[in-house]
This record gives structure tokens, C-alpha cells and sequence, in this order.
């Protein structure tokens, strides 16, 4: 609501605009206008400005959609034609009323002054609006058509990516949670339920475009929860998160991949590791730190990004251009990564 009656109060700021230009760049200035009602040559001049604008709205709207997107070409050129030919013979036909009489300043009252001859309104200024006219709204709706093939476009890599994400996901959920039935701990239970709480979100929750930040957070900690249901003593988790993340949105599932990476290839049951995951809201800004040690003998690219990290990336640069820094430390011993991220 706010973007569309922003956009109106434009358009009435623009009309009005185009209808003073006769009077901002004339020698008489605005009380020119004063004249309007005696003035026929004054009434053209605002007339074909007016059917300027009504031509501007009519292609903008109706003539370029409807005949030219469809491929129309030839009912669209003679559209135009005609448009043009109607506006110069209304133009025309105003412009040929005969101004009234009014004596020069200055001079006896016998030297009449008529305001213009009749047909005196030049036709190359009808044609130079109408080309205006017909070239900015054709531009406009150009811009608008690209504008949402892009968003269309972003739509369905986001779709594609989130597709990827959630089967990814469930996935590694379900082989923690597998290691606990095999282990027969009491705990499977309640890694169940916990596994029903993030499946509720990824279905329900992460279906939008943006959530709420909090909602978010809760997911990563009921994650890192049911991460150390499964690990229990064979890894030292480090989790903390701090500030205030009330009225803030995200978009859904950006930070999981970085987390989940930790602890597919930062956990071995043979050594000793330590994950180190923080989550601090400064301002509006989001700061993520996760690192994990490289423990696993044989590693692959998966473990410096794979399919959750190269993910996230597109899904950062399509969704926070120029709104994030992500840094990827990945030396021998860790993988370290710090991202920062602005919501706003």
C-alpha cells in the first residue's frame, strides 16, 4: 500500500511537471496561464499537452502490452499512426479558432494585436512530444518487463535452490538420528520430536521470502541441540548467540549450510574436535562465526563448500547484493567461516 500511493503522488508530481513546462521555459512565465480562457493559442498548447499524456498512459498500458509484447507489430504501428494523425487534427482543428483582439502596451488603441493567426501552432512541436512521448513509455515498459523477468527469474533459482536444500537437510538430520537408534539411546525419542519441530519450520516457515529473525535463530539452536543428542562426548560444541533479534527478518535457511558444514566434516569418533559456532546481532547487522576442525582423513571439495556452502553463496549474492561479507578461512587443520550481514 505505502509503494503504491508513493508511486501515484509520483505520477501527479510527474503530470504536473510536464504540464508547466509550456510556462517554466516561456518568456512570459506563469502568468501566461492567466491568459488560458482568452487565449486560443494558450488552450492549444495545454490541449496537446494533455494528449500527450493521455497517448503516454494509452501506450504505456494498453498499446504496448497488448499488441507489441504480442507480437502484433503491424496493429501497433498503426495504432500509433493513427494516434498521431488524431492528436494533429484535434490539434489542428483547436488551433485554427482565432485568438481575440488585444492592443499592444504602449501603443494607440487603434493598433490591434491578435494573440496568433489561426493554424499558427507549430506541427514539428506536435510531432517532437509525440515521439517524446511514445519513446519514454515504450523505454518505461521495457524496463518494467526486464525488471520482472529478472524477478521471475530470481524466484525460480530461489525455488531451485531451497529444493535443494531441504532434501540436503533431512538428509544429514535423519543419519543423526539414525546413529541414535543404532546406539539404542532414550534419547531417539526426543531427537524425533526435536526433528518434527525443524521439519515443521523448513515446510511452513521457510516457505516465504523472509522470516522473522528469531524464528530463525530457534531453528539453528534446535538444530546444534540435536546435533549434540547424536555427538554427546565426542566433540565439544562451543555455541553461543547473543543481542537482539526481535523485529528483524531473514531469509529463510541463509545460515544453516555454514553450520551443518561444521559438523559434517568437523566430528570424528576417533579424535577429539571442537566446533565454535556464535551468532551476534550488532545493530542491524548479523555475524555468524563458525569453525570447526578438519578431522576426517580424506577430504574433498564438498568439505571447503559442496552442495549446502555453493548454495548459500548464490542465494547471498541474489538475495543481499552488496549487503553481506563472507570470509572462508580453509587451511589444513580449519575450516573458518565468518559472515556479516545486514538487515535492513
Amino acid at each position: 500500500m505505502k509503494r503504491s500511493g508513493a508511486q501515484f503522488f509520483i505520477h501527479v508530481f510527474l503530470i504536473s511537471a510536464f504540464l508547466a513546462l509550456p510556462y517554466i521555459f516561456a518568456p512570459t512565465g506563469f502568468p501566461g496561464f492567466a491568459e488560458f480562457e482568452r487565449n486560443a493559442h494558450e488552450r492549444t498548447i495545454f490541449v496537446s499537452y494533455l494528449l500527450m499524456l493521455t497517448f503516454f498512459y494509452a501506450n504505456y498500458y494498453y498499446l504496448i502490452p497488448r499488441f507489441y509484447f504480442n507480437k502484433k507489430y503491424i496493429f501497433y504501428a498503426a495504432f500509433i499512426l493513427g494516434s498521431f494523425l488524431a492528436i494533429l487534427f484535434f490539434i489542428y482543428t483547436l488551433d485554427k479558432q482565432p485568438g481575440n483582439p488585444r492592443p499592444f502596451p504602449h501603443r494607440p488603441p487603434h493598433a490591434i494585436k491578435f494573440d496568433k493567426p489561426p493554424g499558427a501552432f507549430d506541427n514539428s512541436q506536435t510531432l517532437f512530444l509525440f515521439l517524446v512521448g511514445l519513446v519514454v513509455s515504450f523505454a518505461l515498459k521495457i524496463n518494467d518487463r526486464l525488471k520482472r523477468s529478472e524477478q521471475e527469474k530470481l524466484h525460480t533459482e530461489l525455488s531451485y535452490l531451497k529444493a535443494q536444500i531441504n532434501p540436503h537437510f533431512l538428509f544429514n538430520t535423519l543419519n543423526s538420528i539414525y546413529s541414535l537408534a543404532i546406539e539404542k539411546s532414550d534419547r531417539t525419542a526426543d531427537a524425533v520430536v526435536m526433528l518434527s519441530s525443524l521439519m515443521r519450520y523448513v515446510i511452513r516457515d521457510a516457505t516465504e521470502s523472509l522470516v522473522p529473525l528469531n524464528k530463525e535463530i530457534e531453528y539453528i539452536k534446535n538444530y546444534v541441540s540435536l546435533q549434540k543428542f547424536r555427538l554427546d562426548d565426542t566433540v565439544l560444541i562451543n555455541f553461543q548467540v547473543s543481542g537482539n533479534f526481535a523485529n528483524k527478518q531473514i531469509a529463510p535457511l541463509i545460515l544453516i549450510s555454514f553450520i551443518e558444514n561444521a559438523f559434517k566434516y568437523g566430528v570424528n569418533p576417533e579424535q577429539q574436535s571442537l566446533i565454535k559456532i556464535s551468532i551476534t546481532m550488532q545493530s542491524d547487522d548479523l555475524v555468524l562465526h563458525v569453525c570447526n576442525n578438519k578431522v576426517r582423513i580424506n577430504h574433498t571439495e564438498e568439505s571447503s563448500g559442496g552442495i549446502g556452502i555453493n548454495n548459500t553463496k548464490t542465494r547471498l549474492q541474489l538475495l543481499y547484493p552488496s549487503k553481506y561479507q563472507l570470509e572462508i578461512q580453509d587451511s589444513t587443520e580449519n575450516f573458518v567461516i565468518d559472515l556479516k550481514l545486514t538487515l535492513s
